[in-house]
């Protein structure tokens, strides 16, 4: 069902991101998946860099995150073999690169948010969460997101 609506949302998920440095870009433990941050990995395996409130708006942070959030997708589909393994979002954390007046942090990090609504449904796809500004991110990537999920067997 999930892996149904990526195709009918016509979403183009990326490719897996690979690690760039020691840690493991998802851990499962038990009926929970831990995924690392996560950047606006593209296909073409650029990724979206920038400044909210210096050179990107709220509408090209939202993008961003909602490319984040695909490439999350990615990640998840790569390690489960299918999305219909998910059964909800639990947390999620969006970190924003952004200039110290820059206050809409929300705004953006919905990018991602309303991806995870529209794949997962309006219960299993909405979850707690948390969206903060920070000066400097890897890369000067414009968002890094990282989640929790439920998942079945």
């Amino acid at each position: 069902m999930h892996d149904q609506k990526i195709t009918t949302l016509n979403l183009e998920l990326p490719p897996a991101p690979k690690p760039v440095g020691v840690y493991k870009p998802i851990v499962q433990v038990g009926n929970l998946v831990y995924l690392s941050g996560h950047g606006p990995l593209k296909s073409d395996k650029t990724l979206i860099t920038g400044r909210l409130g210096e050179d990107m708006d709220v509408e090209a942070g939202y993008a961003a995150a909602r490319q984040t959030g695909l490439a999350m997708l990615a990640t998840l589909r790569e390690h489960l073999g299918s999305l219909d393994r998910v059964e909800r979002l639990i947390k999620l954390l969006g970190l924003v690169r952004c200039t110290e007046s820059f206050d809409a942090q929300p705004a953006v990090i919905n990018g991602c948010s309303e991806l995870f609504r529209d794949v997962f449904g309006e219960d299993a796809g909405v979850a707690a969460r948390s969206a903060i500004g920070t000066n400097a991110l890897p890369g000067g990537i414009a968002v890094e997101i990282e989640a929790i999920f439920e998942v079945k067997g």
